[in-house]
């Protein structure tokens, strides 16, 4: 599962890492949550851009938004065998930049809040794909969930699942229009290695969406 994400690289390395060619800015974020907006990767063709869209897909037809608080992840696993998702895999892919996410280890009665990075402190791409639901006769409402795949060792000591990160070589290929066979796709669902991830408990200042700078991250001291 993902819950939540942060990102505050600088424009520059993610231009530089997604390849990216629209430089617009963004402000760092330390606690994105479900139904805020998020930067995502989107390839128009013969170029990528940064586009932010809802977390959280609202199917285009969905009769209501709030189907989106529901749709904050997709299981790699069943894509093709939802309606929500299965048009959606072939024909709108993304990626979704992180620094990092969050997930919870139950732990007696509580919840502890754990923070999950690349070792080598580069930005993560995860898996996404985006839908449009039209909100009125003439503009419509873009929105975006994130993949997940089972657990490696590391992450299953907090939680059974986790996001698909790709591999920075397998970008291409993921935001590739022409790709249609969900087949073709089913390599880059595998579990990220656990021995490229660090993890570590942070506060609960994490819980709560209106806690959004750079305290969320830092280490849970004894």
């Amino acid at each position: 599962m993902c819950g939540r994400f942060t990102l505050h690289f600088p424009i520059e390395i993610l231009a530089k890492i997604f390849a990216l060619t629209d430089l617009s800015g963004l402000v760092p974020r330390y606690n994105i949550a479900p139904t805020q907006a998020a930067a995502v990767v989107r390839s128009t063709g013969s170029a990528r851009r940064l586009d932010l869209l809802r977390w959280g897909l609202v199917p285009s037809w969905a009769k209501d938004i709030s189907v989106g608080s529901r749709m904050i992840n997709a299981r790699s696993e069943s894509l093709s065998d939802k309606p929500a998702f299965r048009n959606a895999v072939k024909f709108r892919r993304c990626i979704v930049p992180a620094s990092g996410f969050y997930e919870w280890k139950a732990e007696s009665s509580r919840k502890v809040p754990y923070y999950i990075h690349l070792s080598d402190g580069a930005p993560m791409g995860l898996a996404g794909i985006w839908e449009a639901w039209k909100t009125s006769e003439s503009s419509s409402l873009e929105t975006f969930t994130i993949l997940t795949t089972s657990a490696n060792p590391l992450i299953a000591s907090i939680h059974d699942r986790m996001p698909v990160i790709l591999r920075p070589d397998s970008y291409g290929l993921w935001l590739n229009k022409d790709v249609k066979n969900p087949e073709q796709l089913q390599p880059l669902y595998s579990p990220y290695p656990a021995d490229l991830l660090t993890l570590y408990p942070v506060s609960t200042l994490v819980n709560s969406p209106m806690n959004d700078d750079s305290a969320c991250i830092d280490p849970l001291t004894a």
